[in-house]
């Protein structure tokens, strides 16, 4: 059944792109995808008439159901008959079709975003970032494997298209003599075509507040302030978002007044207030290395009065998971005051951290998100700052849910 559902979604979504003809964006890499989207939606709809992919419509289900339709959720046979119904309408009578379609291509396992190519191809193409050891590595050969699905994004651009890639990420850049498009790079390298400069974790009074940075461009630089979320990975996301209206012939000045109505997605590096006066910075959606040290970076950066982490389990990495976790473990033990894992993998932080310095009184492990609630909310005082992270199936939100103020 699945099988014909997803031939019939593949159909539909490729007769109507051909009818349709949308400009189509294109967004990969194993980290940043849907904070990237965001920003390049709020840029796009200053100037054209857009749809995005909501949630993580991103799959061989989710990306042909985002050409077909702004649909919010899914499932019962009710919702079926109503995508394939309007679906055909449309494809029968000329209706309202959105100019550019956001869309996000995911790489779980081989041959993934070639299937999505098949189904559309964009003009344009984002690749965020591969990193060292990238989140689904479990399912390929290696690191170098998953930046050869992420690539096939940027091979099939048309010459007149834009590749537009991170600087600052090794695997990505070689990226850019496997494209006919013309590359535009972003990121904090002195070479990057966008580069962000100024980068700050801002915080006041041992309250943590938000991030501000410049973006610069042919010799002209805007600033850009935004309160209430923090790390380099939103500015990546802004910067990202930058060249693609740059791409359609925006200025830095209308791109940076679309962008003053941007909001990250929820669960990403994101600013909750947290019981007892405490705050909690809530990255509990997803984890990788990548993502995971540069959480750990920004916490390090930020002047609070103590840092809590509540770190649970990367997911999908393979025979790299005693590494990862130890690394992100020795990190930790340099940072934090207080260590919560969550999960079979995440002990191995754990242990890294006590070895890395942080005493074993400050450390506590947990099999599972409703094991660890009550202690955790134990020990948070006010003025304590909490990182939540860990993969999306650990379910740290619900202690989010626990400790955040009511």
């Amino acid at each position: 059944m699945k099988n014909i559902l997803q031939f019939i979604l593949k159909t539909l979504a490729q007769w109507t792109i051909q009818k349709y003809q949308p400009g189509v964006i294109g967004i990969t890499g194993t980290v940043g995808k849907t904070s990237t989207k965001d920003a390049v939606l709020t840029v796009m709809r200053a100037i054209r008439r857009v749809r995005a992919s909501s949630g993580n419509f991103n799959n061989e289900i989710g990306l042909p159901l985002t050409i077909l339709g702004s649909w919010e959720k899914t499932g019962g046979v009710g919702f079926w008959c109503k995508v394939f119904c309007v679906s055909i309408l449309r494809l029968i009578f000329r209706m309202n079709y959105p100019e550019i379609l956001i869309l996000e291509y995911a790489a779980d396992r081989p041959g993934d975003i070639k299937y999505l190519l098949e189904i559309v191809k964009p003009q344009i193409g984002i690749v965020t970032a591969v990193g060292d050891i990238p989140v689904h590595v479990e399912f390929y050969s290696g690191p170098d494997a998953v930046a050869k699905e992420k690539s096939r994004l940027v091979e099939v651009l048309p010459a007149i298209g834009f590749a537009i890639l991170n600087y600052d990420d090794e695997a990505v850049m070689d990226m850019k003599d496997r494209t006919r498009a013309h590359a535009v790079t972003f990121g904090f390298g002195d070479q990057a075509e966008l580069k962000i400069t100024n980068f700050e974790n801002r915080s006041e009074n041992k309250k943590p507040l938000g991030i501000s940075f410049k973006l610069e461009y042919g010799g002209n630089f805007v600033p850009v302030r935004l309160d209430g979320v923090f790390g380099k990975s939103q500015a990546y996301a802004i910067a990202a978002a930058a060249a693609v209206g740059i791409s359609f012939g925006m200025n830095l000045v209308r791109v940076a007044e679309a962008l003053s109505y941007y909001q990250s997605p929820a669960r990403r590096m994101k600013l909750v207030p947290g019981v007892k006066g405490s705050f909690i910075i809530d990255d509990s959606y997803n984890a990788s290395p990548l993502s995971m040290r540069a959480a750990l970076e920004t916490v390090k950066a930020l002047k609070v009065q103590r840092r809590i982490a509540v770190l649970g389990d990367m997911l999908e990495i393979g025979k790299y998971t005693i590494e990862a976790h130890e690394e992100i473990g020795r990190l930790s033990g340099k940072i934090f005051d207080f260590l919560f894992t969550v999960g079979a993998r995440a002990k191995f932080i754990a242990d890294a951290a006590n070895k890395a310095g942080l005493p074993k009184k400050y450390i506590y492990t947990f099999d599972t998100a409703d094991e660890a609630k009550t202690a955790i909310q134990e020990n948070i005082k006010k003025g304590d700052l909490v990182l939540v992270k860990a993969s999306r199936a650990i379910e740290l939100d619900k202690i989010v849910e626990e400790i955040k103020q009511l």
